[in-house]
């Protein structure tokens, strides 16, 4: 049983975590940061919801999957959900590397374009990196968060 200050400070802290959390991710090209520690604190975000209110209200409420307590099969649909998460990031960050190769460039060379005029940020670099930074976010968090419902659900 959480107590009402945890669950204060976890709405609280918890959006904070998130925005960190994308900043680096979007900063991680040229920077400190990137897809491994934005994934990182996402999920890290996702584990002070689960300490705050529980598994099933972090699987029902934030992540918006269906969840029976006591079925074990709907358990495991969230859990294939996060593998198949952690696949499909496996595969973007591999095809992110490979895709250079078809223009007879090196594996995992990027290019870049300027925006000018982005909100926060005033100008923002997108460059096909980012693509390689996404897949190792959605592998991280796929695999933490397959992680964090088998051993929660124990």
């Amino acid at each position: 049983m959480t107590t009402v200050i945890m669950r204060t400070t976890a709405r609280a802290i918890v959006p904070i975590v998130l925005v960190v959390a994308i900043s680096l991710f979007f900063e991680g090209h040229n920077l400190p940061g990137g897809g491994f520690i934005g994934g990182v604190l996402t999920v890290t975000a996702f584990g002070i919801v689960y300490m705050a209110f529980g598994l099933d209200f972090l699987e029902r409420g934030v992540l918006g999957r269906e969840v029976d307590p006591g079925k074990g099969a709907s358990r495991d649909r969230v859990v294939l959900a996060y593998r198949r998460l952690f696949a499909y990031g496996f595969a973007i960050a591999v095809l992110s590397g490979l895709v250079p190769l078809v223009f007879d460039r090196p594996f995992l060379t990027q290019t870049f374009v300027m925006l000018e005029g982005v909100p926060i940020y005033d100008h923002l670099e997108v460059a096909s990196a980012m693509a390689f930074d996404f897949g190792v976010y959605c592998v991280v968090v796929g695999g933490l968060l397959t992680i964090l419902s088998v051993v929660g659900a124990e």
